[in-house]
């Protein structure tokens, strides 16, 4: 997702421009692109550019209990201030930014949202995902996936430490 802004860098400050953003971006880092939409306003500040939008995407994930390829939705609400490399009105290089991993436009006035858009994903995306809340796993025993039905190994023999426990509940159920 690159868009030049030159034409507003040289605008005064407080001026803004709305784009529609539509674009594949390899948000998970396995080579296959995720569909990225919405729409973003950029909006010129004393030192750059500020980049605020909102996007929504579908990621492809696996889940953490059962295996299972699955989709899950993402919303994006992103806010950066992206900092020139190149004065626009002389062509001069600028001193590098102060703030350690800001993001720039390039020696062609170019913003590149691409990295940006990757970084708010990765931190929408939950570090356990599920394909579903009650999602029941793999069997501990044959691996087999237990959404799609019981498997044909034995219950599990109960722990005679919780035999008392076990009572209670019992008689309290009577």
């Amino acid at each position: 997702m690159q868009i030049n802004v030159s034409q507003l860098l040289k605008e005064s400050i407080g001026s803004a421009r709305d784009y529609q953003a539509g674009e594949l971006i390899d948000i998970t880092g396995d080579g296959s692109g995720t569909g990225v939409q919405g729409k973003v306003r950029l909006l010129r500040t004393h030192r750059g550019v500020l980049v605020k939008g909102e996007l929504r995407a579908e990621v492809g994930l696996n889940c953490s209990r059962c295996l299972s390829p699955f989709h899950y939705p993402v919303t994006l609400k992103i806010e950066e201030e992206y900092l020139p490399t190149i004065d626009i009105a002389s062509g001069v290089p600028l001193s590098s930014s102060e703030e350690p991993g800001s993001f720039i436009i390039d020696e062609h006035h170019v913003i590149d949202l691409t990295e940006a858009v990757r970084q708010y994903s990765l931190l929408a995306i939950p570090i356990k995902p599920l394909c579903r809340e009650d999602c029941a796993g793999l069997c501990r025993r044959c691996g087999q996936n237990l959404n799609q039905g019981p498997c044909g190994c034995p219950p599990p023999a109960a722990d005679h430490r919780w035999s008392e426990v076990s009572n209670l509940i019992s008689e309290k159920q009577a």
